[in-house]
């Protein structure tokens, strides 16, 4: 199949094709293929027939006939083709008194009427004075190459001439060669043959989502608006949310499921441990065995729910000299971003004095439940501490002792800068 020099060597090849067949009624005329402002330096008595690529579109009939090149994966699956179909526009020169451009323009139309093609010979004579042109590929391409007049009124082809900057009209004709297709040199992965083929019925139903609810601990209400924390238990509520194997997906944790808490309207799970903190997408997927031996397929799912796991400071934070370490669940991922959000505790919440911090926790290599935060130029004192998990926040704790001077404040988690 032909690679990306077959368009050079359609061109070699209609030069030589019409310097051969075309050119009878000029003796002495010659068929050039240079731009239409490098004919206006040529003496105006040389007969000659200029051939100008001016413009390639993509061939409606294949330009979508390599489909499809990838598989699902990614892989190669057949090289991609492209198909273009190149105009040319023909101009003629020569001495005016003897009509010589009239008479190559004549012998022109004429043979391309009489053979509009390009052989498989034709194309492999252009390789002896083009030997670039070797491996192009062109002559074993399946389709031939047909020439035709493009059918140009006065103001079209006017304006064809307009994009020679300050060149003379010349008597000229546009003519199309089509087709030539262009294949990339990516190469196909070879796949083993299909061995068997199976057939699996299933009802045209989709599973819906239609409400996310999280219930903090067994005994805990069950909330539709509540911060979302690790461990905490997510309840969906849908339609036909139950098929034959029933999954649930948060990012790209497969979270396990007690068949006892799917039904068609509802599905309970407690939240994995694996699962990150931040905006995750949850969806219900149900599988189907196709293969053999029997193995899950996914073939349909359901739309997806987003929700905001918060991280959870679960210990002591440990000050040392310029850094907290603070214990974190779930474990942060390499390429989370993490913050450190810090504002000076007050038994008096009308001070506007308070200093408040922010600072970013460097790259890390590996997961981490414990994770070191450098700090600088904190003012000594009581703070209280977030940790903000690609845009999650941890959350803060309330004072509930109605005799405590901070009842309803804010007072954990805590940590002292000296």
């Amino acid at each position: 199949m032909s690679n990306a020099l077959a368009i050079a060597h359609i061109t070699a090849a209609l030069k030589k094709f019409l310097q051969e067949k075309a050119t009878w009624s000029v003796p002495g005329a010659e068929v050039t293929t240079l731009r239409p402002q490098a004919m206006t330096n040529r003496a105006a008595d040389t007969a000659t027939l200029n051939l100008y690529l001016y413009q390639i579109v993509p061939n409606v009939a294949f330009r979508t006939a390599d489909l499809p090149t990838r598989r699902s994966d990614g892989t190669v699956m057949q090289r991609p083709q492209s198909a273009w179909d190149l105009h040319y526009l023909f101009s003629f020169y020569g001495n005016e008194l003897d009509w010589e451009d009239q008479r190559l323009l004549g012998s022109t139309v004429n043979i391309l009427h009489a053979q509009p093609f390009l052989n498989r010979q034709k194309i492999r004579e252009a390789i002896t004075d083009n030997g670039f042109l070797a491996t192009s590929g062109l002559s074993e391409q399946v389709e031939s190459i047909k020439f035709s007049p493009l059918l140009l009124n006065l103001e079209e082809l006017s304006k064809v001439w307009s994009i020679f900057f300050q060149t003379p009209y010349a008597l000229s004709i546009a003519y199309q060669a089509s087709v030539v297709l262009i294949e990339a040199e990516d190469t196909p992965q070879p796949v083993l043959p299909v061995r068997t083929r199976n057939i699996y019925l299933v009802p045209f139903r989709q599973p819906l989502i239609e409400r996310l609810r999280s219930q903090a601990a067994e005994g805990q209400p069950i909330l539709t608006d509540q911060p979302i924390l690790p461990g905490y238990r997510l309840i969906l509520e849908g339609q036909q949310l139950r098929g034959d194997d029933t999954q649930v997906k948060i990012g790209r944790v497969e979270v396990p499921l007690n068949p006892n808490e799917v039904s068609d309207t509802r599905i309970s799970f407690v939240i994995p441990p694996t699962v990150r903190a931040g905006v995750q997408g949850l969806q219900v997927v149900q599988r189907i065995p196709i293969s053999e031996p029997p193995r899950p397929y996914r073939y349909v799912e359901s739309n997806i729910v987003a929700f905001v796991l918060r991280p959870r400071i679960t210990g002591e934070i440990t000050p040392t000299v310029g850094q907290l370490t603070i214990p974190v669940t779930p474990a942060i991922a390499p390429k989370q971003r993490v913050v450190l959000l810090m504002n000076e505790l007050s038994g008096d919440p009308s001070r506007s004095d308070l200093a408040a911090y922010s600072f970013t926790a460097p790259l890390r290599t590996e997961e981490t439940s414990s994770i070191p935060i450098p700090i600088t130029n904190v003012r000594p004192g009581w703070y209280l501490v977030r940790l903000q998990v690609d845009g999650a926040e941890s959350l803060l704790a309330l004072d509930l002792d109605p005799n405590s001077s901070t009842f309803n404040q804010y007072n954990q988690p805590t940590v002292l800068i000296s």
